[in-house]
């Protein structure tokens, strides 16, 4: 038995995994969603440096959780990449779900794609915190006027602390035994740095037909996805 410990993006909670959670369970294995500290549930907890990555390790921890399938989605990757080295031999597998992964000394802020400038800003001026996309930004990425309603009616401010801490690599990712799920509609290739860690000889490459939101879009065939990352 797996035990699956899922992290959704920016801006999510547990809730955004309701969807795929139920699978899991039912071919057997344990399967437990996390809120990440100030967000959704969790929005009065305080979130700061390396917050995010000791949520994953001491959920771990706390609930003494052996053959660990960690799964990073999104924003998520970075804290999920950093805490799959630090729980030793209770990892089994890391999934990165259409994510970005650390890079040693950067940050989700640091490597946004249009510049840290821009995304900074934003935070700065919605308080210290990233506000949650409006409706039309989910345009595209395979999802329905319902999945889309969903998504904005839960999704919560994201705090701007976690986005601009910088990744501390306890093992280098290219060890980990990974699975790297680039969601089509939201870029046909993974970046440079995923692509890069796809050359070892430990991570390989899922495609999904769909957008950035799989776990909204195409819950059943994301278990399945999870499924088979589990088995290898």
């Amino acid at each position: 038995m797996s035990n699956f410990v899922l992290v959704a993006g920016a801006w999510l909670g547990s809730w955004a995994w309701d969807e795929v959670v139920p699978a899991l369970r039912e071919a057997g294995h344990g399967a437990r969603p996390l809120t990440l500290s100030g967000l959704a549930d969790k929005q009065s907890v305080p979130a700061g440096r390396q917050s995010h990555v000791r949520d994953i390790v001491e959920e771990v921890e706390r609930l003494d959780l052996r053959d660990v399938v960690l799964v990073g989605h999104s924003y998520s990757g970075i804290p999920v990449g950093q805490a799959a080295g630090r729980i030793g031999d209770r990892l089994a597998h890391v999934v990165f779900v259409d994510s970005s992964v650390p890079a040693a000394g950067e940050s989700f802020v640091s490597t946004w794609w249009e510049g840290p400038a821009k995304l900074e800003a934003a935070i700065a001026e919605n308080g210290g915190f990233w506000a949650p996309p409006a409706a039309a930004d989910f345009a595209g990425q395979g999802l329905t006027d319902e999945q889309i309603a969903r998504l904005v009616a839960g999704a919560t401010p994201h705090p701007g602390a976690s986005l601009a801490d910088p990744a501390v690599l306890a093992r280098p990712l290219g060890e980990l035994p990974a699975t790297y799920v680039k969601c089509l509609l939201d870029g046909a290739e993974p970046t440079d740095d995923v692509a890069a860690l796809l050359a070892g000889e430990r991570w390989r490459l899922v495609e999904m037909d769909t957008g950035h939101w799989p776990m909204f879009s195409q819950p059943g065939e994301l278990a399945r996805v999870l499924l088979e990352a589990a088995g290898r």
